[in-house]
């Protein structure tokens, strides 16, 4: 499967109905991301979003859990620093779901270059600017630490994005960008979603 240009992040707190809509306008990667949520919650809102955007032949990866990612029958699991080694996670899937995609979060180059080596299949790179959507995070990296990391593997720019931004970091060399507060939590999502197609090309 293409990675997508675009990823949407999901949790049980959105509304899911507009998944088809943003599918259509172009929007063909979503993330379920839902840190509340137990395993079995998480196992249902990834089979609600399947089923909602696959006839889009949409990308849906799950956020840390290859477990569910394997269960619900997801195209892929993104995993982040404390999660399962990204090695690990390409023996198991390897057996389990061969073909299923890896992402590994990063902040610098070197990162990229391990997940790269370990077997991911692209980077989530980020937070790249300020957001308020996640606690906890370091300082921005700046559109200057996506130009340096480029080109090892496909950058999915992460934190703070809107529309201009998107076109900023895919300059940049960014492969495209997962958005959360530029979707959801803009006055009219849908508007949202295709300003974001169109920048992020």
């Amino acid at each position: 499967m293409l990675l997508p240009r675009i990823f949407a992040l999901v949790s049980s707190a959105e509304d899911l109905s507009l998944l088809p809509a943003f599918a259509e306008l172009g929007v063909r990667g979503f993330q379920v991301r839902d840190k509340a949520a137990s395993t079995r919650e998480l196992v249902a809102l990834t089979s609600a979003v399947r089923s909602r955007v696959g006839v889009f032949d949409a990308c849906v990866v799950v956020d840390d859990r290859l477990d569910v990612a394997l269960a619900a029958g997801a195209d892929g699991v993104h995993l982040g620093a404390s999660d399962l080694p990204v090695e690990a996670a390409r023996r198991i899937a390897d057996t389990a779901s061969p073909g299923l995609m890896i992402g590994a979060t990063c902040r610098d180059r070197a990162a990229v270059v391990a997940a790269q080596e370990t077997g991911a299949d692209y980077a989530g790179f980020g937070p790249v600017f300020a957001t308020t959507s996640k606690s906890g995070l370091p300082d921005p990296l700046g559109v200057e630490a996506v130009s340096a990391a480029a080109g090892v593997l496909p950058l999915i720019a992460i934190g703070g994005l809107s529309a201009s931004r998107a076109a900023e970091v895919r300059a940049a060399g960014a492969h495209g960008v997962a958005v959360i507060g530029g979707l959801w939590r803009q006055p009219d999502p849908l508007q949202a979603a295709k300003e974001l197609v169109e920048a992020a090309g």
